[in-house]
Protein backbone atom coordinates (compact mmCIF):
# COMPACT_ATOMS: atom_id res chain seq x y z
CA UNK A 1 0.00 0.00 0.00
CA UNK A 2 1.26 3.70 -1.28
CA UNK A 3 1.00 6.84 1.27
CA UNK A 4 1.96 9.86 -0.71
CA UNK A 5 3.74 13.14 0.50
CA UNK A 6 2.06 16.34 1.59
CA UNK A 7 0.41 18.89 -0.30
CA UNK A 8 2.14 18.95 -4.08
CA UNK A 9 1.47 14.98 -4.18
CA UNK A 10 -0.74 12.20 -4.63
CA UNK A 11 -1.18 8.81 -5.61
CA UNK A 12 -0.09 9.51 -9.00
CA UNK A 13 3.32 10.15 -7.89
CA UNK A 14 3.43 5.83 -7.24
CA UNK A 15 1.09 5.39 -10.30
CA UNK A 16 3.76 6.60 -12.96
CA UNK A 17 6.70 4.67 -10.98
CA UNK A 18 6.43 1.91 -8.62
CA UNK A 19 2.90 0.61 -8.69
CA UNK A 20 3.22 -1.03 -12.14
CA UNK A 21 6.33 -3.02 -11.45
CA UNK A 22 5.00 -4.29 -8.51
CA UNK A 23 2.11 -5.25 -9.56
CA UNK A 24 3.35 -6.78 -13.16
CA UNK A 25 5.45 -9.03 -10.41
CA UNK A 26 2.55 -10.19 -8.25
CA UNK A 27 2.42 -7.82 -5.73
CA UNK A 28 -0.98 -6.63 -4.50
CA UNK A 29 -1.54 -2.86 -4.79
CA UNK A 30 -3.43 -0.44 -3.49
CA UNK A 31 -2.86 3.55 -4.21
CA UNK A 32 -5.38 5.90 -2.04
CA UNK A 33 -5.46 9.63 -1.44
CA UNK A 34 -4.47 11.47 1.29
CA UNK A 35 -7.83 13.39 2.46
CA UNK A 36 -7.72 16.98 1.00
CA UNK A 37 -5.28 15.56 -1.81
CA UNK A 38 -5.98 14.10 -5.31
CA UNK A 39 -9.29 12.93 -5.20
CA UNK A 40 -9.97 12.51 -2.11
CA UNK A 41 -12.67 15.04 -0.01
CA UNK A 42 -10.80 18.11 1.52
CA UNK A 43 -12.60 18.17 4.99
CA UNK A 44 -12.08 21.28 7.30
CA UNK A 45 -10.19 19.05 9.70
CA UNK A 46 -8.57 15.32 10.65
CA UNK A 47 -4.88 16.16 9.25
CA UNK A 48 -3.18 14.91 12.02
CA UNK A 49 -0.53 12.41 11.50
CA UNK A 50 -2.62 9.74 13.66
CA UNK A 51 -5.94 10.80 12.02
CA UNK A 52 -4.02 10.47 8.43
CA UNK A 53 -3.54 6.58 9.66
CA UNK A 54 -6.81 5.75 10.80
CA UNK A 55 -7.92 6.91 7.36
CA UNK A 56 -5.27 4.30 5.99
CA UNK A 57 -6.73 1.86 7.61
CA UNK A 58 -10.71 2.50 7.20
CA UNK A 59 -9.27 2.48 3.32
CA UNK A 60 -7.96 -1.21 3.72
CA UNK A 61 -11.64 -2.63 5.25
CA UNK A 62 -13.32 -0.40 3.22
CA UNK A 63 -11.64 -2.91 0.53
CA UNK A 64 -11.79 -6.16 2.64
CA UNK A 65 -8.14 -6.31 2.96
CA UNK A 66 -7.51 -7.95 6.29
CA UNK A 67 -4.11 -9.53 6.60
CA UNK A 68 -1.04 -7.60 7.59
CA UNK A 69 0.23 -4.97 4.52
CA UNK A 70 4.13 -3.35 3.61
CA UNK A 71 3.48 0.06 3.59
CA UNK A 72 5.67 2.52 1.13
CA UNK A 73 5.52 5.93 2.64
CA UNK A 74 7.46 9.13 0.51
CA UNK A 75 8.41 11.58 2.42
CA UNK A 76 5.40 12.81 4.29
CA UNK A 77 3.70 9.14 3.35
CA UNK A 78 6.55 7.58 5.90
CA UNK A 79 5.26 9.72 9.00
CA UNK A 80 1.96 8.35 8.19
CA UNK A 81 2.63 5.19 7.54
CA UNK A 82 4.66 4.56 10.73
CA UNK A 83 1.98 5.96 12.74
CA UNK A 84 0.00 3.09 11.72
CA UNK A 85 2.30 0.91 12.43
CA UNK A 86 2.16 1.91 16.12
CA UNK A 87 -1.76 2.48 16.24
CA UNK A 88 -2.79 -0.91 13.95
CA UNK A 89 0.36 -3.13 14.38
CA UNK A 90 -2.07 -6.15 13.34
CA UNK A 91 -2.81 -4.31 10.08
CA UNK A 92 0.99 -3.80 9.42
CA UNK A 93 3.42 -6.23 7.85
CA UNK A 94 6.29 -3.91 7.15
CA UNK A 95 6.95 0.08 6.26
CA UNK A 96 9.65 1.23 3.66
CA UNK A 97 10.20 5.18 4.05
CA UNK A 98 11.66 6.92 1.24
CA UNK A 99 13.18 10.49 2.05
CA UNK A 100 10.88 10.28 5.41
CA UNK A 101 11.59 11.89 8.50
CA UNK A 102 9.82 10.55 11.60
CA UNK A 103 10.20 10.88 15.53
CA UNK A 104 12.97 12.00 17.19
CA UNK A 105 15.01 15.10 17.01
CA UNK A 106 15.31 15.31 12.95
CA UNK A 107 11.34 15.00 12.82
CA UNK A 108 10.66 17.50 15.35
CA UNK A 109 12.71 19.65 13.88
CA UNK A 110 10.82 18.52 10.34
CA UNK A 111 7.96 19.30 11.43
CA UNK A 112 8.42 22.66 13.06
CA UNK A 113 9.66 23.84 9.61
CA UNK A 114 6.70 22.83 7.67
CA UNK A 115 4.25 24.58 10.53
CA UNK A 116 6.38 27.75 10.73
CA UNK A 117 6.56 28.27 7.22
CA UNK A 118 3.92 26.35 4.98
CA UNK A 119 1.89 29.06 2.81
CA UNK A 120 1.63 28.62 -1.02
CA UNK A 121 4.82 30.82 -1.00
CA UNK A 122 6.61 28.07 0.61
CA UNK A 123 5.62 25.49 -2.13
CA UNK A 124 8.19 26.94 -3.90
CA UNK A 125 10.87 24.76 -2.50
CA UNK A 126 8.41 21.78 -3.57
CA UNK A 127 7.66 23.17 -7.01
CA UNK A 128 11.56 23.12 -7.66
CA UNK A 129 12.11 19.98 -6.42
CA UNK A 130 9.05 18.81 -8.88
CA UNK A 131 9.60 21.16 -12.08
CA UNK A 132 10.19 18.91 -14.55
CA UNK A 133 7.61 16.66 -13.70
CA UNK A 134 5.27 19.25 -13.82
CA UNK A 135 6.24 20.93 -16.47
CA UNK A 136 5.67 17.85 -18.54
CA UNK A 137 1.95 17.81 -17.07
CA UNK A 138 1.17 20.92 -19.04
CA UNK A 139 0.19 24.67 -17.52
CA UNK A 140 -3.51 23.45 -16.94
CA UNK A 141 -2.55 20.54 -14.95
CA UNK A 142 -0.18 22.55 -13.01
CA UNK A 143 -2.31 25.07 -12.16
CA UNK A 144 -4.75 22.79 -10.65
CA UNK A 145 -2.44 21.45 -8.50
CA UNK A 146 -1.63 24.85 -7.61
CA UNK A 147 -5.34 25.99 -7.00
CA UNK A 148 -5.70 22.36 -4.68
CA UNK A 149 -2.59 23.53 -2.49
CA UNK A 150 -3.83 26.65 -1.96
CA UNK A 151 -7.74 25.28 -0.78
CA UNK A 152 -5.88 22.63 1.64
CA UNK A 153 -3.34 25.18 2.81
CA UNK A 154 -5.91 27.72 3.53
CA UNK A 155 -9.39 25.91 4.03
CA UNK A 156 -8.18 23.29 6.26
CA UNK A 157 -6.79 23.22 9.47
CA UNK A 158 -3.67 20.83 8.21
CA UNK A 159 -1.03 23.51 9.34
CA UNK A 160 -2.19 23.75 13.12
CA UNK A 161 -2.76 19.32 12.93
CA UNK A 162 0.61 18.85 11.86
CA UNK A 163 2.02 20.87 14.73
CA UNK A 164 -0.53 19.43 17.10
CA UNK A 165 0.49 15.36 16.50
CA UNK A 166 1.72 13.07 19.07
CA UNK A 167 5.41 12.54 18.99
CA UNK A 168 5.73 9.26 17.39
CA UNK A 169 7.70 6.52 19.54
CA UNK A 170 10.05 4.90 16.96
CA UNK A 171 10.68 2.14 19.85
CA UNK A 172 7.04 0.59 19.47
CA UNK A 173 7.60 -0.06 15.86
CA UNK A 174 7.59 -3.65 15.96
CA UNK A 175 7.63 -4.51 11.99
CA UNK A 176 10.71 -4.75 9.70
CA UNK A 177 11.22 -1.05 8.07
CA UNK A 178 13.22 -0.40 5.08
CA UNK A 179 14.81 3.31 5.09
CA UNK A 180 15.84 4.64 1.48
CA UNK A 181 17.59 8.12 1.47
CA UNK A 182 19.61 9.99 -1.10
CA UNK A 183 23.00 10.76 -0.11
CA UNK A 184 22.49 14.70 -0.79
CA UNK A 185 19.01 15.37 0.89
CA UNK A 186 18.40 17.49 3.79
CA UNK A 187 16.71 14.42 5.59
CA UNK A 188 19.79 12.32 5.38
CA UNK A 189 20.26 12.04 9.45
CA UNK A 190 16.96 10.53 9.39
CA UNK A 191 18.96 7.86 8.14
CA UNK A 192 21.06 7.47 11.13
CA UNK A 193 18.46 8.07 13.64
CA UNK A 194 16.52 5.12 12.29
CA UNK A 195 19.37 3.11 12.70
CA UNK A 196 19.94 4.29 16.70
CA UNK A 197 15.66 3.81 17.24
CA UNK A 198 15.07 0.55 14.94
CA UNK A 199 18.89 -1.25 15.03
CA UNK A 200 17.11 -4.06 12.98
CA UNK A 201 15.64 -1.38 10.68
CA UNK A 202 17.75 -1.86 6.81
CA UNK A 203 19.37 1.00 4.73
CA UNK A 204 20.01 2.07 1.30
CA UNK A 205 21.44 5.74 0.74
CA UNK A 206 21.11 6.44 -3.03
CA UNK A 207 24.63 8.52 -4.84
CA UNK A 208 24.01 11.88 -5.64
CA UNK A 209 20.32 12.04 -5.06
CA UNK A 210 18.47 14.80 -2.91
CA UNK A 211 15.16 14.17 -1.84
CA UNK A 212 13.62 13.06 -5.34
CA UNK A 213 14.82 9.20 -4.77
CA UNK A 214 11.13 8.22 -5.98
CA UNK A 215 11.67 9.93 -9.10
CA UNK A 216 15.12 9.92 -10.21
CA UNK A 217 15.71 6.55 -8.86
CA UNK A 218 13.15 4.71 -9.31
CA UNK A 219 14.78 1.41 -10.68
CA UNK A 220 17.94 1.54 -8.21
CA UNK A 221 14.62 1.80 -5.70
CA UNK A 222 12.90 -1.04 -6.83
CA UNK A 223 15.63 -3.55 -7.11
CA UNK A 224 16.05 -2.73 -3.01
CA UNK A 225 12.57 -3.53 -2.97
CA UNK A 226 12.46 -6.85 -4.67
CA UNK A 227 15.38 -7.81 -3.06
CA UNK A 228 13.75 -6.18 0.70
CA UNK A 229 9.63 -7.37 0.04
CA UNK A 230 8.85 -10.77 1.00
CA UNK A 231 8.56 -13.17 -2.09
Amino acid sequence: MFVHGLVMDNLSSFYYTLAAPLAQAGFGTVLFDLRGHGLSERPPSGYTPEESALDLVAVLDEIGVTEPVFLLGNSYGGVVAMHAAVQAPERVGGVVLVESAVGGVVGDAWFEDITNTLTVAALGLEFDRTQDQLMALGQRKIAKLAVNANALLNGTTLIDDLGSGAKLDLTQVQCPVLGVYGAESELIGAAAELRERIPSCRLHVVSGLGHTVLREATAELLDVLFDWLPS
